[in-house]
């Protein structure tokens, strides 16, 4: 298949074995560990970067293909060898760190990829204990059948099989009754496999706890920082940082729910209210998948000539897969396919205002991926730490405001309004799951019924509005199983919440001066992950969220723009 004319339905699939790469990663480790000169160093180093990610792209196509349909036999069967094999890589990688930070022409890699490399590794090196691999191992196969007990997972609702996602968009119908329903199928969804989940869970919890107690921590907190490659800000910056949301941006929400309970004229906002906004009914993309495509290509040209470029590219090679269906994995993500430089769109299209979102979030982030990849000379730094990878979706989100017409006519301006409003009403949320995940960590014996205590406790002080109008299992704290994040990326969520803050500081800058803000997000996006947290901050020229004063002013703005 030509390097410019292919589709990713049509790449080829071939298992590249784990032992068989092992074995060449160690011989390019060999020639990197006894290169003569600089320069011979330096191509070493890009040759064992060529290795990897040719590993890595075989690993991401079966992964996506299984996401796409996870009752797909053979796929399935592939990411089981996945799961089970993939942590075999451990000592090799420990392998690389050490010849890296060993390296006599360390000064002159690090000028040709970027001192983060070594920082990187020597933080990395902390993770290093083969006897961490079973533990490993099994936590993978468990978010594998997590992925694959919530994707199996379907309702019949208003004629229609339902899963999930399908729900949602029954939950922003005009008919209060509508909505209900949806979400008491949505609820019995939830409470039916809440046994299962929970059994999941605690041995997830215990698999992660252990594996802390094996690198001397005192809990599982202290290694998943260090997992999520958190090197410059600790759980107390965090922790600051949800006070923060607690005292300015709780109380903002609060008065936004009660604007809305008005607007949409009920007696008492229930959870089924939560995401309809306007009495008339929320907007509503217009048009087929393929026609929101297009225009979302139309956007970005207009938008761009480095966003335009990026989603020619897109399209020509078919890197979406966009429709929602049974045995699909829930949720939505960006991915890469390393090798070839072409990031990845999966997501669960519902016939809601979220496709559109998808269209602008997870292209933010494939549009940074992009721009990085062609910028950067190793993929060791094309991606930026998570909480900065937020800031290139969530402000695309708000970039791409003056094209929404396109997609919702008329309705624009409302979609608007509740897009940028539900940006904020999210935050405290974010923030939650945050800190129930603390909790949770640092008391790893919590009982089931502790745990839903704790997320009933955690409610009142985030979300103080919420009422799911008598429904038993949610009522007593089975909210916080609906998370897929808490199950399958430990403590990636508070990242949404800082990178909003950040995003929100963006689209003031665009409103002020809109060239500026773009330059200085192209800047962001092309310095991937050059750089630590706070330095991106400072090329992005975005405020510190750790900062109160940050979230104090941010948060002003926003409620004088609504």
């Amino acid at each position: 298949m030509e390097q410019n004319n292919w589709k990713f339905s049509d790449l080829p699939y071939e298992r590249y074995d784990v032992d068989d790469f092992m074995r060449d990663e160690n011989a390019a480790l060999d020639v990197l560990e006894q290169a003569k000169t600089a320069e011979e160093a330096k191509a070493a180093y890009l040759a064992l970067d060529a290795l990897m990610q040719k590993f890595a792209t075989v690993v991401t196509i079966a992964h996506v293909r299984h996401d796409c349909d996870t009752n797909d036999a053979f796929y399935d069967a592939e990411m089981t060898y996945w799961d089970t094999n993939l942590p075999r890589t451990m000592p090799l990688d420990e392998r690389c760190m050490k010849v890296l930070l060993a390296h006599p022409f360390r000064k002159e890699l690090s000028a040709a990829f970027g001192e983060i490399i070594f920082t990187t590794a020597e933080a990395r090196m902390r993770l290093m204990d083969e006897r961490l691999i079973p533990d490993q191992t099994e936590d993978q196969l468990l978010k594998s059948r997590y992925a694959k007990l919530t994707a199996g997972c379907t309702t019949e609702y208003m004629g229609q099989t339902c899963n999930f996602y399908g729900l949602l968009k029954f939950m922003q119908d005009p008919d209060r009754t509508v909505r209900e329903g949806a979400f008491r199928k949505w609820a019995e969804l939830y409470a039916s496999i809440a046994d299962e989940l929970d059994g999941i869970y605690d041995k997830m919890v215990e698999l992660r706890t252990h594996k802390a107690s094996i690198l001397g921590m005192e809990n599982y907190v202290e290694l998943a920082y260090l997992e999520r490659g958190r090197y410059e800000y600790n759980e107390q910056d965090v922790e600051r940082f949800r006070l923060g949301v607690q005292k300015y941006v709780v109380p903002l929400c609060a008065k936004l729910r009660e604007e809305q309970r008005k607007r949409i004229g009920v007696d008492k906002l229930r959870y089924y209210d939560e995401e309809y906004f306007f009495p008339e009914g929320n907007p509503m993309p217009r048009g087929t998948e393929e026609e929101l495509v297009k225009a979302a290509q139309q956007m970005y040209h207009e938008l761009s000539p480095e966003t335009g470029e990026f989603f020619d590219f897109m399209v020509e090679h078919h890197l979406f897969d966009l429709t929602s269906r049974p045995g699909k994995r829930m949720g939505g993500y960006q991915t890469e396919l390393m090798e070839r430089k072409a990031p990845f769109i999966f997501s669960n299209f519902n016939g809601t205002s979220a496709d559109v979102d998808v269209l602008t979030h997870e292209a933010g982030h494939a549009f940074q991926a992009f721009l990085a990849s062609r910028t950067l000379p190793v993929s060791d730094v094309w991606q930026a730490p998570i909480e900065v990878c937020e800031i290139h979706s969530m402000s695309m989100e708000h970039f791409a405001y003056p094209w929404m017409e396109k997609f919702f006519g008329e309705d624009a301006p409302r979609y608007r309004r509740a897009h940028l409003t539900n940006a904020m009403l999210t935050i405290p949320y974010l923030v939650m799951v945050d800190d129930f995940q603390h909790r949770v960590y640092r008391k790893p014996d919590m009982t089931r019924d502790e745990r839903y205590a704790t997320w009933k406790e955690l409610e009142t002080i985030y979300l103080p509005w919420r009422d799911y109008d008598g429904d038993a299992f949610l009522e007593k704290g089975g909210f916080w199983m609906q998370k897929q994040h808490i199950f399958l990326y430990p403590f990636y969520y508070i990242d949404y919440a800082l990178a909003q803050t950040c995003a929100f500081d963006f689209y003031l800058k665009h409103l002020a001066d809109k060239d500026k803000a773009w330059a200085d997000y192209i800047a962001l996006c092309k310095a991937g992950g050059s750089q630590g947290y706070f330095e991106l901050l400072k090329i992005g020229g975005v405020r510190n969220p750790f900062d109160e004063t940050t979230v104090r002013d941010i948060t002003a703005a926003i409620e004088k723009l609504l």
